[in-house]
């Protein structure tokens, strides 16, 4: 039989199926009688529910997190929808459920997203941050729960493979801005925006729902991803053979103990450097966006008639749902749409490499010569920006050849370089005489397709 998931229900359904029960509490009406309150998720969304007349046994009979079956009956209560439990029991043995349909998970595709993210780093030209991050990519557990933890528990990007989509959306978005701004280390908003959530996989857990650990509760992923750059710098010290520079190290922790933006907010420290505000504005834009499209936009809103939602604490608000200025015609000119459109997850990147942009011959090794753009036209980029291919930026100050380098304008500084079939290591970008080399990034985990690790 088809399963009911809570975001189609109508007052006066009768459930019966098997569901996440969250949340318990023991509690007694105004007259004296007992009642349980708990929790009751699927993918699509989640119900207060309540067990009338209850006793300390059955309360004790309810698992603190796990799946249930239960029969129950959905009512109206103050405009909301809250669910009666009239039966409830443990999965018997011959219960077949999908997890998918009652845990919410990305819609977007993980192992593509490893591979982007995975380019991404392999952009890093500093070597001692490249050395930090490889230690992180190299770290198998990590990285597999990094493929398949939430973002949060309930505020955004709050399922399964969110944390990978936060911080990789965060990502390309940071590889957009710092163009605009040369000054701004590229490097250090790369990785700090890789980093900053990363001990989430360790704060969070996410088995059958979404909940704290007990040391997530007492220490924290902020502080934690803290203590793990010092773990990681320590062996990338020892990979390299020489000491990781101590203003760097302490650079990268600042910019996750301050990422949260205000001591109010949990950061350990405001940002206190360019790099750290630039990821603290980038990851809270991310943040901030997914939890209003979330509540404004998209199936989850059919069939709601108010135009406004309930308040939300983030906002300190309500916000309004409709949009009124849909689009009506398509682009005059389609063929000037990237063909990569259609794939926003893929492990490529739209600009050449930096060498190859100041000698349009130059190839990597065992590479083909970068293609010439195109002839000055403005083109429009997937997410709607216009790309003129006029008026060169300057390179930001760094090592160099005799003459400086011109950059045309493009959404990042480097292109990462396709992995070889089969092989562990990346192929550096071709360099100009005195740029820094890149450090090559290795990430064999992900060659292997993390998502089916899980």
């Amino acid at each position: 039989m088809r399963r009911l998931y809570l975001r189609d229900c109508q007052p006066g359904d009768v459930l019966e199926d098997i569901y996440v029960i969250t949340g318990k509490q023991f509690a007694a009406t105004n007259t004296g009688k007992y009642f349980i309150k708990a929790f009751v998720s699927d993918r699509s969304q989640q119900l207060t529910a309540r067990i009338w007349n209850a006793t300390r046994d059955m309360f004790n009979a309810i698992p603190e997190s796990g799946f249930v079956r239960l029969r129950g009956r959905v009512e109206n209560y103050q405009n909301n929808l809250q669910l009666i439990i009239e039966r409830l029991g443990d999965p018997s043995a011959s219960d077949a459920f999908d997890l998918s349909d009652l845990i919410p998970q990305t819609e977007k595709d993980i192992d593509a997203m490893c591979q982007r993210l995975f380019a991404l780093c392999g952009t890093i030209r500093n070597r001692h941050l490249a050395a930090i991050v490889q230690q992180f990519l190299d770290d198998e557990d990590l990285m597999n729960n990094f493929a398949k933890a939430p973002a949060a528990m309930s505020f955004h990007h709050a399922y399964i493979g969110g944390l990978l989509e936060h911080t990789l959306g965060s990502m390309e978005v940071a590889d957009a801005v710092v163009r605009f701004y040369p000054l701004i280390n590229r490097d250090l908003v790369i990785t700090g925006i890789f980093l900053h959530d990363i001990a989430k996989t360790w704060e969070l857990s996410y088995e059958c729902s979404f909940g704290y650990t007990d040391a997530g509760h007492l220490v924290g992923h902020i502080v934690k991803a803290a203590m793990w750059v010092e773990e990681k710098s320590r062996q990338a010290s020892r990979q390299l053979g020489e000491e990781i520079p101590r203003a760097l190290i302490d650079v990268l922790e600042h910019i996750i103990l301050s990422h949260h933006g205000t001591v109010e907010h949990g950061a350990v420290r405001p940002p206190c450097t360019p790099e750290a505000m630039v990821v603290h504005a980038i990851e809270n834009l991310d943040a901030k966006l997914m939890m209003a499209l979330t509540a404004t936009r998209g199936p989850q809103q059919e069939g709601i008639d108010s135009n406004w939602t309930e308040y939300m604490k983030a906002f300190d608000g309500k916000l309004y749902r409709p949009d009124v200025a849909p689009g009506e015609t398509e682009p005059e000119n389609p063929q000037a749409q990237p063909a990569a459109q259609a794939a926003p997850a893929a492990a490529t990147h739209p600009t050449m490499p930096r060498a190859a942009r100041a000698t349009p011959d130059a190839a990597a090794p065992g590479q083909s010569p970068a293609r010439q753009p195109p002839a000055p036209a403005a083109t429009k980029k997937s997410n709607g920006e216009h790309q003129p291919a006029s008026a060169p930026m300057p390179r930001p100050p760094g090592p160099s050849a005799s003459a400086p380098m011109p950059r045309p304008p493009g959404p990042s500084a480097s292109t990462p370089v396709p992995r070889p079939s089969g092989s562990s290591a990346s192929t550096p970008p071709a360099t100009a005489p005195g740029a820094a080399k890149p450090t090559a990034i290795t990430n064999p985990l992900f060659e292997g397709t993390p998502a089916k690790k899980r």
